[in-house]
């Protein structure tokens, strides 16, 4: 079995794989800060309840965006689960190019998305991960990831309008009955999910239309992504698992190599 964790600005997201099979997985707050014991003690917490032997896992690949947490977060699997973890980023194998312009620019998060589009549904391929941000990016039919459209998350659009609106209150991120909303909460809901389905809507056709990709394969991912390809025709597929599954394929191809660590600083340091 091997661990993977995406290192996201909300959430840390854990699974746990046995081959291409995800056997358990489990979340923690990413913005709580916490030592190298006390990611391991949570860790080996979770994977008890989860009744995942930790003995049984042989190595462990992360990527994140967020740079802070990653000493404490890397220390704390050599620790805890006595493995040097993987970390995406340059040095690591993926099987993808990327033809941007500015390629270190690319996100560890965008990288494991396209990799899995590509291996698991094929090129051309568009993956949209609905997180904090909504990313959309675009890999072709040679595996080359050549194009990436950025926009706030629906979180943080419903953060805006609850913080910086003084009458508007703080809401449950949901689907109202109709888009015909007659009352303050779902009028707030109607225009962060209609408005959220009709953004992804134009994208998906513009990329396709500027790219000329126009059987490109559509795939949704992240938390609030299932409720937007519900009500979007142009998402072919929605897999809420895809960037742990990016994970595993990465894991997969580097395991053979030394893993690719940084210096992350004093082991004891929170953040």
């Amino acid at each position: 079995m091997i661990l993977v964790i995406d290192v996201g600005n909300t959430n840390i997201t854990y699974g746990v794989f046995s081959g291409s099979k995800l056997v358990s997985s489990f979340r923690m707050t990413t913005g709580t800060a916490r030592t190298s014991d006390e990611y391991g003690i949570d860790i080996l917490s979770m994977l008890t309840m989860n009744k995942v032997d930790k003995a049984a896992i042989e190595g462990c690949m992360i990527a994140s965006v967020v740079p802070k947490v990653m000493h404490a977060l890397v220390n704390a699997i050599i620790k805890y689960i006595g493995k040097k973890p993987y970390i995406v980023g340059p040095g690591i194998k993926t099987g993808i190019k990327i033809a941007t312009d500015n390629p270190r620019e690319v996100g560890p998060d965008l990288i494991v998305d396209a990799v899995a589009g590509y291996e698991i549904y094929g090129g051309p391929v568009l993956v949209i991960d609905f997180g904090t941000a909504t990313t959309y990016i675009m890999v072709n039919d040679k595996g080359e990831l050549f194009t990436g459209v950025f926009s706030p998350g629906i979180r943080i659009s419903a953060k805006a309008l609850w913080q910086d609106t003084a009458k508007l209150p703080e809401i449950e991120i949901k689907k109202p009955a109709s888009i015909l909303a007659k009352e303050t909460i779902s009028s707030m809901q109607a225009g962060l999910i209609y408005g959220q389905i009709g953004q992804s809507k134009y994208i998906i056709n513009e990329m396709k239309k500027a790219s000329g990709f126009l059987d490109a394969k559509v795939i949704a991912t992240g938390g609030l992504g299932r409720i937007i390809s519900e009500e979007t025709e142009e998402i072919d597929v929605y897999d809420p698992i895809l960037t742990l599954r990016g994970l595993q394929i990465l894991y997969d191809k580097n395991r053979r190599s030394k893993p690719q660590l940084k210096d992350f600083g004093n082991t004891d340091s929170p953040e």
